[in-house]
């Protein structure tokens, strides 16, 4: 195991010089949270790609290929067929808006009154998503050294808010574009066809599993409408996406930048599927499926490629933790913090300080929200629990007022907020009563939350006209806040 170790700590170190190298780059608002507004296609699709694939995706996704076979893909499918509806038909205008969180884009079109609740909701979201993600540290470090559960999830999570606070988004723009490459080779390229070669090939594998292992449907009509509901819904409005969205250099990056990445999540979802299904072969009675990514590294890989493998995984866990990280601390402060002490006006500039204070304040932000998921992460036990009650927030209390502000004029602030608070309690409700993992919570909340927003809208006057005229200012990228000397830049980072 010495050659693994040395490659995990090698691949542990080179994170935090990462970080270190982004501090320096890291000089301003823009630079700190969205790394200068600049980045090119290639680094953006990289990147993109690294955020919405994390540890469920990889031991989650094999889990449920080990559990179901093939249509075990069909979580990290939607996850993918997300990123493409928002990189098709959204991105560009985000892009364009030129702000740093999802509320801001809501007080922008609503007129204000909108951000504060929303980003209690939204930063709850991330909150429990850096959670989730922290949590799977546990499973593999206890493969690799045996390590306790708490100590394990201290170390991992200290290395990403480690590197996140030193240089934010520049930071984790440039550990998560070593994270892509990791998980590539890794899982793709080394994983994959060592995994069917050990199960004897796909003729062996059809023949010692059940046919339903081979059904693109076999995990069942209602999950995967769950799974759109909750996840492709999910990524056209989460804050940790979003702020990726705003680091495209230009609105062609979002869009195609953001297209591959969410092709190569497809196929990354049918890599996993096949992985968990040769791992079926090979141990048919594992206690857990959840165990069988480590399972089929430990017994089945050689010296050197377990543990890039392993570091693979760690890449896939610490790019979900550290942009859910960011995406925290960004609203907890901006949305939250700043706007309670009025220390933000309508424009979203701040009035006092200049650029190093900003720095300064948002990196504290970092640190205090990575201290919180770390505790969190050490009291909670089930991952997707946690992820569970994230999305059907964000989905339940967010998806109507933000998808209706982009599609529909007639939407009001308080038709947004009634949308806000009936959907968010409704969801809170509907699992107490049907458990977390029920159904009936993400979908009564979302029909509850159109109603809400439908009538309340239709009921209270239009938005004023002037806002809505700043609002498709803002849409055609003119009379945008935030004019950076980095956005002047003339070529984009990793074009």
């Amino acid at each position: 195991m010495a050659v693994d170790y040395t490659v995990i700590v090698v691949y542990l170190a080179g994170m935090l010089a990462m970080g270190w190298w982004g501090m320096r780059r890291a000089k301003s608002k823009s630079d700190f949270l969205v790394a200068g507004r600049r980045l090119g296609p290639v680094m953006y699709s990289g990147t993109m790609a690294a955020i919405v694939l994390g540890g469920a995706s990889t031991i989650g996704g094999v889990g449920l290929g080990y559990q179901y076979g093939l249509s075990g893909a069909w979580m990290v499918f939607t996850i993918g067929l997300g990123l493409l509806a928002l990189s098709v038909f959204f991105s560009a205008r985000i892009a364009r808006l030129k702000v740093y969180t999802v509320s801001e884009m809501l007080d922008l079109r609503y007129g204000g009154r909108a951000g504060v609740i929303s980003g209690v909701v939204m930063w709850a979201y991330t909150l429990m998503l850096a959670v989730t993600s922290t949590i799977a540290y546990a499973t593999i470090f206890d493969v690799l050294f045996d390590m306790n559960r708490t100590l394990a999830i201290i170390i991992g999570g200290s290395i990403v808010v480690a590197y996140s606070t030193l240089g934010g988004m520049w930071s984790i723009t440039l550990t998560d574009m070593v994270q892509f490459v990791v998980k590539t080779v890794g899982v793709l390229l080394l994983l994959l066809p060592i995994a069917v070669i050990k199960a004897g090939g796909f003729s062996e594998m059809k023949a010692k599993l059940p046919t339903e292992y081979f059904d693109p449907l076999g995990i069942g009509g209602e999950t995967i409408f769950t799974y759109v509901l909750i996840y492709t819904f999910g990524m056209l409005i989460g804050q940790d996406i979003w702020q990726r969205v705003f680091t495209a250099g230009s609105d062609r990056t979002a869009k195609w930048g953001g297209t591959v990445a969410g092709t190569y999540c497809l196929v990354y979802a049918v890599a996993g599927a096949v992985i968990g299904t040769a791992a079926k072969v090979l141990y048919p009675t594992l206690p857990s499926a959840d165990t069988a990514f480590a399972t089929i590294v430990k017994d089945e890989l050689p010296v050197g490629v377990r543990g890039l493998v392993l570091a693979a995984a760690l890449a896939a866990v610490m790019s979900t933790s550290s942009g859910a990280l960011i995406a925290c601390a960004t609203v907890a402060n901006n949305d939250i913090w700043a706007k309670l002490r009025g220390a933000v006006r309508r424009d979203g500039e701040v009035r006092d300080g200049g650029a190093h204070d900003e720095v300064k304040g948002n990196r504290a932000f970092i640190l205090v929200m990575g201290i919180a998921v770390i505790c969190t992460a050490i009291a909670l036990n089930n991952v997707v629990e946690a992820l569970t009650v994230a999305y059907n927030l964000l989905v339940g209390g967010l998806l109507v007022p933000i998808l209706g502000g982009l599609l529909w004029k007639r939407g009001t602030v308080h038709g947004a907020l009634a949308s806000v608070v009936v959907g968010g309690l409704a969801v809170v409700g509907l699992m107490a009563t049907y458990g977390i993992l029920a159904n009936e919570p993400v979908y009564y909340g979302l029909l509850s939350s159109l109603v809400a927003y439908v009538i309340v809208s239709l009921a209270t006057p239009a938005t004023d006209p002037a806002v809505l005229a700043a609002w498709r200012e803002r849409l055609a990228g003119r009379g945008a806040a935030d004019q950076t000397a980095a956005e002047a830049e003339p070529t984009a980072v990793g074009a």
